[in-house]
């Protein structure tokens, strides 16, 4: 007979404040997360095992838990009615949150904020691109996302982390970093700064025009990358697009951006060998072609026009906080060497670059009419 640890003990005394039909069998560490900590928990009824997500929310970075999970709440259910009004199947395509027994989105024991989630059960996420049609397939679940809540009213939600995407303020902590230079790294950075400050026209690109309305607010994601799609382990399929903590009020073009600046590089995001980091074109038109396949109409002809320079922004904007961070002391980005966030900058600096030679061919496939099949479940 297995002995309980002191985390089973833990665990399974947390387990019956959630709504789960079920006895504790095991919580274990899952996944790959940076923010939250994350476990597999399986519960067992009658001989048969039921697996969910269970998470402590980092509340250091999500000040306000409560503005946080309402906002899962609403972009959930509204969600799960449009993948139903479509014909879909909500258990498949929607992250489902498990209540507390009291209804709640979430459980507080006095110290930290813990959630569950129905485990969507034959699929998996991927740290890293096995074959363009995994790019793809992401692509198809972002843009299907976006059309799902293209009705949705993005007033609604909070913003938890206030100005995440202004790259106007991320400018301006950039420069005050750069003022400060806490850690006496500006000096053997000034290449690198001065890069960031030639380059910054890019700021207002696209928060000047969700200001004058040019560019709708929409729900945004706000860290699409591949590894929060599920895909489907039989045919390979964009299913459910997970982690909705950064959810807010936003633009596509960003969201449309951040997945091009991660999936497209040659490189690894912290490579210190930049002849090894390009900007993969072929892979813009991979992920173009998905993403627009799914969105359909849910998307405006002037956010097409600005899904490029979405790119180069999101890469930009990046960099720019990689750098900021190193100048801080690498205070914010997880780090498992020196000079990984300074290796980091540079990635993103050199993708820029080589995005800025093409733009105009970025443009003219983003724009151009689309033939494609709609792609909607």
């Amino acid at each position: 007979m297995n002995r309980m640890t002191e985390n089973d003990a833990f665990f399974s005394e947390l387990v019956p404040h959630f709504a789960m039909d079920g006895a504790y069998v095991s919580c274990v560490r899952y996944g790959a997360g940076h923010i939250n900590d994350t476990f597999c928990l399986t519960v067992e009824r009658e001989g048969r095992q039921t697996r969910y997500i269970l998470q402590r929310i980092n509340h250091r970075l999500f000040k306000n838990v409560g503005e946080l999970m309402h906002n899962i709440e609403l972009v959930t259910a509204f969600c799960r009615e449009s993948v139903l009004a479509r014909g879909g199947d909500p258990a498949r395509e929607c992250l489902q949150i498990v209540p507390t027994k009291t209804g709640e989105s979430y459980y507080f024991d006095g110290t930290d904020y813990f959630r569950v989630y129905v485990f969507i059960e034959g699929a998996t996420t991927y740290q890293s691109v096995r074959a363009p049609r995994d790019f793809y397939e992401s692509a198809v679940a972002f843009g299907r996302f976006a059309s799902l809540l293209a009705k949705f009213d993005a007033s609604q939600l909070y913003e938890v982390l206030p100005d995440f995407h202004n790259t106007r303020v991320r400018y301006r902590n950039f420069l005050a970093a750069v003022e400060a230079d806490v850690c006496g790294r500006a000096r053997e950075v000034e290449r690198e700064i001065t890069w960031v400050k030639e380059h910054s026209s890019l700021c207002g690109k696209i928060v000047d025009r969700i200001e004058s309305g040019e560019i709708p607010l929409r729900v945004t994601h706000n860290d699409t990358k591949l590894n929060n799609v599920m895909l489907d382990d039989q045919t390979g399929e964009g299913l459910a697009v997970i982690d909705l903590d950064t959810v807010m009020p936003g633009s596509l073009c960003y969201d449309f951006g951040d997945s091009i600046r991660f999936g497209c590089n040659s490189g690894a995001e912290d490579e210190p060998d930049l002849t090894r980091v390009h900007f993969r074109f072929d892979l813009y038109e991979t992920y173009l072609a998905g993403y627009l396949s799914a969105v359909g109409d849910g998307i405006t002809e002037t956010e097409r026009r600005y899904l490029a320079m979405g790119a180069i922004l999101m890469t930009y904007e990046c960099g720019m906080r990689f750098l900021t961070d190193y100048l801080e002391g690498d205070v914010y980005f997880r780090t498992t060497r020196p000079g990984q966030n300074l290796d980091r900058a540079h990635t993103q600096f050199r993708m820029v670059d080589e995005m800025l030679v093409v733009y105009d061919r970025m443009l003219a496939a983003a724009t151009k009419p689309f033939h494609g099949k709609p792609r909607r479940r």
